[in-house]
């Protein structure tokens, strides 16, 4: 199941740095990271979808390399981002 609008829009409302900001390294986080789960979940019950592992490493190195920006960039976001969203580090 993939995420939904309604999600996709519940987390822009609560990571976005304004009205219209749909792109900064915080939302773009929040959405992978929303999308990384609802793949993780997938694959405990298809243990032979290969081909979809891919897309999911794909997404877990485009979130590194978001994170990897925004530790550079604001050190203090990014520890209460990777906070609030639970991910380890």
């Amino acid at each position: 199941m993939a995420v939904t609008k309604q999600q996709t829009a519940d987390i822009l409302k609560k990571f976005q740095r304004s009205d219209l900001d749909t792109g900064s390294p915080e939302v773009q986080v929040a959405l992978l990271t929303a999308r990384i789960n609802e793949m993780s979940s997938h694959f405990t019950t298809h243990k032979k979808d290969k081909h979809g592992v891919r897309g999911l490493v794909r997404c877990v190195n485009r979130r590194r390399k978001l994170l990897d920006y925004l530790k550079d960039d604001n050190k203090s976001k990014y520890e209460s981002l990777i906070k609030e969203l639970d991910i380890r580090k």
